[in-house]
Formats: structure tokens, sequence, C-alpha cells
């Protein structure tokens, strides 16, 4: 199995199921609408981290909308230039064509089509909503019903809470269809006095969007943004769960050496997962580096049987299931280990805590190798602990 890990050509096949992983990510679309001057361009730069939102990106759908979209992202964003009072980009001409722009997508019945989320962006500076925003926010949600597209306000450059309050107490009293009131701050905000504001808001807009996307457009929001690093291991986690389970049913297989390289294929699987639930904008190569890295350095591939072969020491009676139950162990205790050193990792990375000219480090691979230790400690005794219960449950 260690040599196998090490071997090229699997390290290759890690790198085809990450592009596979990637290439099965519906696109996500979102609306984006609020007056000149609100921010959406700051907040479209800070939740994807990257800024797709300059001025002269994207092409025109309408005279009020256009389009902006970044090769090998999953993401589309229709963005209002901003809703005025007279001229092209008047409310009723704006509701026209957002209007059309959701039945439209829904039509098509393709989900890399369909719009998945309108964000109406509020100015909380200001203190107020206007009464054209508040008709033109029922209208939308009346003139898209059928479509169940999620409205969500957000409250741009929200400095003091005394008007972030006022704003949600008088959209709230107009018991509008709308799925969220979030107040953000998308960078900090210097005072005349010299202090700072800080940024908030941002994640929490984030796991909102988790909660209020369709299912099956999540893990491409989790993938792209990147205003929550929790939110990526979250999913990571749900990854590794998954992962263990599956190799604890084949770890228990009774068929010798049967299980090795099922095992290692549901950890190649897991290991892309993963990579793609972080969404890292790097090169193919540079991937392989880092997965190279926690393979060969963590000493994963190796650890074996040999972690975890006292678990039933203290148990009496160990006979065939309980000889199953040692291999599925060994396999959830690796396979948990793994994956969280891995989250670990990539975490660092994202953080921008350590780069990828680090990974070839003394220093870095020292410290990887001690979270994997540390991974395998808290991985063994939990299984330690799972499989003794189960095992005394089975022969009392």
């Amino acid at each position: 199995m260690a040599d196998s890990y090490e071997n090229l050509e699997i390290l290759q096949d890690i790198g085809n199921k990450i592009k596979d992983e990637y290439s099965n990510f519906t696109t996500l679309n979102i609306v984006i609408i609020g007056k000149t001057g609100v921010g959406k361009s700051t907040l479209i730069n800070t939740i994807f981290g990257q800024k797709l939102a300059e001025t002269g990106i994207g092409k025109p759908v309408t005279q009020a909308i256009r389009k902006i979209e970044k090769k090998d992202i999953p993401l589309v964003l229709y963005d209002t230039p901003g809703m005025e009072l007279k001229g092209d980009n008047t409310a009723q001409n704006l509701l026209d064509d957002v209007v059309d722009l959701i039945n439209n997508g829904t039509e098509t019945g393709d989900v890399n089509q369909a719009i998945h989320c309108v964000w109406y962006c509020i100015n909380a500076s200001s203190g107020r909503i206007e009464p054209t925003e508040i008709q033109f926010l029922r209208d939308l949600a009346i003139k898209t019903k059928y479509c169940n597209v999620p409205l969500v306000v957000i409250l741009t450059k929200s400095i003091l809470k005394e008007n972030v309050k006022q704003i949600k107490e008088e959209i709230e009293k107009e018991n509008l269809p709308i799925k969220k009131i979030i107040p953000v701050l998308s960078e900090n905000f210097p005072t005349d006095g010299g202090m700072e504001i800080k940024a908030h808001g941002i994640e929490q807009l984030a796991w909102e969007m988790n909660d209020i996307l369709p299912d099956y457009v999540k893990a491409t929001f989790i993938s792209i943004q990147d205003a929550s690093i929790a939110l990526k291991q979250e999913k990571a986690r749900i990854v590794i769960k998954s992962t263990v389970i599956t190799v604890m049913a084949i770890g228990g297989l009774p068929i010798p050496t049967s299980d090795a390289p099922l095992i290692m294929t549901a950890q190649m699987d897991m290991i892309a997962k993963i990579t793609a639930a972080f969404g890292l904008r790097i090169e193919k190569e540079k991937y392989m580096t880092i997965i190279y890295a926690i393979l060969g350095t963590t000493g994963a591939t190796s650890a074996g049987k040999k972690i975890v072969s006292n678990i039933f020491k203290m148990i009496p009676g160990v006979g065939t299931i309980a000889g199953g139950a040692i291999s599925a162990a060994t396999a959830a205790t690796l396979t948990t280990a793994l994956g969280e050193t891995y989250i670990v990792i990539l975490g660092q990375i994202a953080k921008g805590k350590i780069s990828l000219a680090d990974l070839s480090t003394k220093k870095v691979q020292r410290e990887m190798q001690h979270e994997f230790k540390a991974q395998m400690k808290k991985a063994s005794r939990s299984e330690e602990r799972r499989v003794g219960k189960e095992c005394r449950s089975r022969w009392s």
C-alpha cells in the first residue's frame, strides 16, 4: 500500500479525481441589485476573494444588467450598474429585466442556467430604505414566486448599529417574502478619530448562503467562496465521515488482502473531495506538491495496523468478528488522521500561513509529521472507544 501511494501513477489518479470533482460542480448564478455606490463590487470581490467586479469586466445582458464570469470558476454574477430614479435603469425597467432573467433561467430546465439567489444591497450608512426599494422587493418576489429563488437583503456599509437596526425594523414591518437580512462591512472602515472599524458580516453571509442555496449548488458555493475557511472545513469533515464509513465496511471484509486497493481508492476520493471543497485556485502540478507532501511526509501509507494493533488486547474472546473490527478500526483511524491532517495543511495554505514552497522545507515537514501523529492518536482513541463499546455490546 505504501508503494502504491508513492507511485506517480497514483498521484496522477488523484489529480484526475480532483479535476472530475471540479467538472461536476453546478454553475452558481447570483443576481446582485442595488443603487449606485452601495458597495456591490467590494462585496463581490471580498466574498469570492477575487476582483471579479472591476469596471469593464463582464458583458451586457440588458441595458441594466451585465454578466460577470471568469474562466474555470463555476460562478456567474448578474450585476446591475445601479438602480436609479430616471433613465434606462429605473426601478421598473430593472424589475422587468431581472424578472425576465429569472423566469428565462427557470424555463430552460438547466440548473446551470437557473438563477439560484438574488442579493439586494442597501447602504446601511443612510439609515433608511426608500419606498421605491420596498416596492421593488415586493414586486420582484411576487413576479418570480414560482421560480423559488431566495431573496436576500444585504445591508452594506453597516458601520453604525443604530442605522442597521432602523433599516432592519423598516424592512421587517413590511412582511416582505425575503429569506434573510444580513448586515456586512466588506472592508475595514477608518474613522475620523484615527480608529478603525473592522470588517464584519462576510463570514455570516457565507454561512447563511450555505443554508439558503439549493443542495445541488452548495458544494460550488463552499468551494469558490473565500469568506469562511470554517465552512470549507465543515464540508471536508463531512467527506471524512462518509469515507470512514466506506473504509470500515471494506476493512471488515473477510477476504485477506482484498481491502488495501479498495481502501486506497476511497482515500484518494476523499482527498479529491477535500481539495475541491477548499477550492484553492492553483495549478494541477501544485496540487500534486501538496498531495505528495501529505502522503509522503505524514507516513500515512506505512502506519497500517501497527498503530491500532493493541486496541483489543484488553478485550477477551477475540474471534472472527473482532478480527474484522480490527481491520475496520485500522482503516478508520488512518483515514480520519489522513483527512484531518490534509484539512490542517490546506487551511494553513488558505490563510497564507504557509506557502507551497514551504512544503518542501524540513521545518514544515516536521510540523506535518507532528500533526499527523497527533491526529492518529486522537483517531485511535476514538476508534478504541467505539470498537470496545461495540464488542462489549455483542458479547454481553
